[in-house]
């Protein structure tokens, strides 16, 4: 172990003289941060792109489909909109036909949609269908398109018709409104609960608002460079809120406790910004190793979310060393003024606290604590054996909506299948036609989880064709996944080997398939650029590989505890019915545990950052592991109850709205940042530190040379 005394004082004197410097000129820096949210609020919307999610997997056989098809047949990429209607007195009676060529004649005159397919008529003659092809991909298409589809298949229905839609333009039509309302008065009544005070909790909010204004508004022009999904600035905008009122609440409890302890207002702020801005600085470069580490899935939208969700975290870093000092410098010793009767209680300095009990009783036995909290951790991720990745399909939409309409009409007169048919592409050689598809198509039609197979379309050059194959399962089943694989591997090789005819697999429901392979394959290399780097950056910070790699495992049994509960939501049941509203079993879309992890264990190191800071401060202190372990307990409990509190509301937003994969990641999210900050830093750590002991600081001289010094300091 070696003393790094010397380098922290020159780090934190630097920091010091940036408080120091908000300090003297606080007005300047308020009305700096002011400037600079009207500028970007005034500027961005004369910049702002179009959010878009390309879902094709490059050199993907979905995307060679898609290439072939636009090539083929100009004017067709492959992405539709489903229209079906259902009437009482038929399908094709004389008033509801007319009424539905109305539509469709309409619905063509709207930017980006094309011809309309052929109608198929149900068994039961009172529901019928066709599509509406989109002249270029869904991602661009003006927001506007599925608003008027919307529009005017609602004029359409009526008097016994029932018109409805789906597909990709209809369901961003139909996107919910953004839940960071929510996020920000879940976050106002916990730190109303914490603090008590109406000055004390609108601080870090001031610093979350600040932030999320800033942060939304560039995503929108970083949407004019790169390629941002619509759900992108859900994500940014509530971690940006979670972590920004997380690290105002180091700054701010630092603040208030140097107060309590008989400083200035000036010191209090160097102080502050010294010690707990060290943390936030650290806590906040693992966040953005963790969401950056996103680049290496070598997926363009997750890209987007990466920089968009960073864009966000290093607004609020800004925020929590600058102006937040610059408004308590305003505030002095008021900031804990209108205080609410009852509510955050006063911290009493005699006599232990409940949290140094209760780190005495877990030190006093670790081992039942370790494997205690161990057993439950490994519960709760247990469900994870169960977890299916794969895209939801509409039939996991709002009961009500338009395209869950859309989906229940067509599985009721036409089965779940014709919800996501394939398509069979094929190149011909010169002076083969249609003929040349017939084996392929007898093929398709007596494999047992087929239920349609049309006959080929010719190009107008003749040199391709597509076939549209409708399985009997939904797109979301396992059964279409592997009859979509099945295709691939036997039934086509099988039917045009030797022939000269090349065929594809695609659609939208074989580009999701791809895209869920891509990930998958992928991940493994996700997890280790992740891991590694943040082991990295933990050595570097608390000069202990034992410390570095407990925090890794600590941390991925949180996100595998994640991982689980929202397995277990995703299976239907009680839990997914009752209380998310799924009524099915639906899998998990594949960028959500990739996105999950990434932002879950940089929150975890923000927590362990935390904690782990004030132990070490007190170790250097005095030298003794046990005693060092029980005050920094003691000292953090409280900042990290009310940081992951707060941080549990703002992801259970994301429940309210109405997206299920935006669901399920809040669950999952919310579901380790309590497992964290409760079974993790307030049991297992303890424990494992105790039984640890000085080999919790031991580190060897080379090691010790080769990694850069990044010592923090105590929140």
């Amino acid at each position: 172990m070696s003393d790094h005394d010397s380098s922290t004082t020159i780090d934190h004197g630097r920091l010091g003289r940036l408080g120091a410097f908000v300090h003297r000129h606080r007005g300047r820096v308020v009305l700096g941060w002011v400037v600079a949210l009207a500028a970007v609020l005034a500027l961005t919307p004369l910049l702002r792109g179009t959010f878009q999610a390309d879902f094709a997997t490059k050199g993907s056989e979905s995307e060679r489909a898609a290439n072939v098809l636009a090539q083929g047949f100009p004017g067709r990429t492959g992405d539709t909109v489903t229209v079906v209607w259902k009437a009482s007195a038929g399908a094709q009676a004389p008033q509801a036909r007319a009424r539905v060529q109305r539509f469709l004649a309409a619905a063509q005159r709207v930017e980006g949609i094309g011809s309309a397919g052929p109608i198929r008529v149900a068994p039961d003659r009172t529901i019928a269908s066709t599509t509406l092809e989109l002249d270029r991909r869904v991602w661009d298409l003006p927001d506007s398109t599925g608003t008027r589809l919307i529009d005017l298949a609602e004029g359409a229905s009526g008097d016994g018709l029932t018109v409805a839609l789906g597909g990709g333009p209809i369901r961003m039509a139909e996107g919910g409104s953004g839940p960071e309302g929510f996020g920000l008065l879940g976050a106002a009544i916990v730190l109303l609960i914490a603090f008590g005070s109406i000055v004390a909790a609108g601080l870090p909010l001031a610093v979350a608002l600040f932030g999320l204004g800033i942060s939304a508004s560039l995503i929108g022009v970083l949407a004019a460079i790169m390629q941002v999904p619509d759900f992108a600035p859900a994500i940014a905008g509530l971690l940006g809120i979670g972590v920004g009122v997380d690290y105002a609440l180091l700054v701010l409890t630092r603040f208030r406790s140097a107060l309590e302890g008989g400083a200035g207002v000036q010191g209090a702020i160097v102080e502050a910004v010294g010690t707990a801005g060290r943390s936030v600085l650290v806590a906040g470069s693992t966040v953005l190793i963790s969401v950056l580490g996103l680049f290496l899935m070598g997926v363009g939208y997750l890209q987007g979310v990466a920089v968009s969700t960073s864009l966000a975290v290093l607004v609020v870093m800004a925020a929590a060393v600058t102006l937040l000092p610059a408004l308590l410098s305003y505030a002095g010793p008021r900031v804990n003024r209108l205080r609410i009767p009852g509510l955050g209680r006063a911290r009493r300095s005699d006599g232990p606290t409940p949290a140094m009990r209760w780190s005495r009783v877990i030190q006093r036995r670790p081992w039942t604590a370790a494997i205690a909290g161990a057993a439950i951790v490994l519960a709760l991720a247990a469900p994870v054996l169960g977890l299916r990745l794969g895209f939801p399909d509409e039939g996991n939409d709002t009961s009500g909506s338009m395209t869950r309409t859309a989906y229940d009409l067509t599985v009721e007169g036409f089965g779940p299948g014709a919800n996501g048919p394939l398509l069979l592409v094929a190149q011909l050689p010169a002076g083969q036609g249609r003929q040349a598809l017939d084996p392929l198509a007898r093929a398709a039609r007596a494999d047992r989880d087929v239920a349609y197979v049309s006959a080929p379309q010719l190009s107008p050059d003749g040199r391709a064709a597509v076939m549209t194959v409708v399985p009997r399962s939904s797109p979301q089943s396992q059964a279409t996944t592997a009859l979509v694989m099945r295709m691939r591997e036997r039934v086509v090789p099988g039917t045009v080997a030797g022939s000269g005819v090349t065929v594809d697999v695609g659609g939208a429901t074989a580009g999701f398939v791809d895209q869920s392979e891509l990930v998958a394959s992928r991940l493994p290399l996700f997890i280790a650029g992740v891991v590694g780097l943040s082991f990295l950056l933990l050595l570097s910070a608390f000069r202990s590989p034992l410390i570095a790699l407990k925090a890794g495992v600590m941390n991925l049994l949180s996100v595998g505890a994640a991982y689980g509960v929202m397995a277990l939501f995703a299976g239907g049941g009680w839990f997914g019915s009752d209380l998310l509203g799924i009524d099915r079993a639906t899998p998990v879309a594949p960028f959500i545990p990739v996105m999950m992890f990434a932002i879950l264990f940089g929150l975890s190191m923000d927590y362990e950052v935390f904690l782990l800071s004030r132990v070490r401060e007190e170790f250097l202190g005095h030298g003794d592991t046990a005693r060092a372990v029980t005050e920094g307990l003691a000292r953090t409990a409280r900042v990290i109850t009310a940081a992951a509190a707060v941080m549990v509301v703002v992801f259970l937003a994301f429940v309210t709205s109405g997206e299920i994969f935006l669901e399920l990641l809040g669950i999952g999210m919310a579901t380790a940042v309590f497992v964290d900050a409760t079974v993790v830093r307030m049991v297992l750590v303890p424990a494992l530190m105790q039984l640890f002991g000085r080999a919790n600081w031991w580190m060897p001289r080379w090691l010790d040379r080769a990694v850069p010094r990044l010592a923090p300091e105590a929140s």
